[in-house]
């Protein structure tokens, strides 16, 4: 079944080579820093958020599993909901001393931005 996933190829064009196998190329795993070398900033964001707050945790250094299980963690002990993706971890409201409190405690060197 995985030879036959049509996602993977909506690029590619049609080739007559019976033989032809379609290779993707695999992702290189970023090997995540223990958390006493992580330099994190913590800072606060308002632009295309319709005036909405969101506290904006950037500089994580690491896999994509790691930087969503840290953000679940923040926001599981804060009771609030947001995102991690692309390298960030948006939480929603103005949380920046808490959440620069929790990540020191959890080890981070985490620094507040603005």
């Amino acid at each position: 079944m995985k030879d036959n996933d049509w996602k993977s190829r909506l690029g590619v064009v049609f080739s007559t080579n019976p033989d032809f196998k379609y290779e993707t190329e695999t992702k290189a795993q970023c090997e995540t820093l223990p958390p006493s070398r992580q330099h994190l900033r913590v800072g606060i964001d308002r632009r295309n958020r319709g005036g909405k707050q969101v506290t904006l945790l950037s500089g994580f250094v690491g896999s994509e599993e790691d930087l969503k299980e840290l953000g679940r963690t923040l926001k599981v002990r804060l009771g609030v909901g947001g995102s991690a993706k692309d390298g960030e971890i948006t939480i929603q409201g103005d949380f920046r001393d808490k959440v620069v409190a929790m990540l020191q405690e959890m080890g981070y060197n985490a620094k507040r931005a603005n």
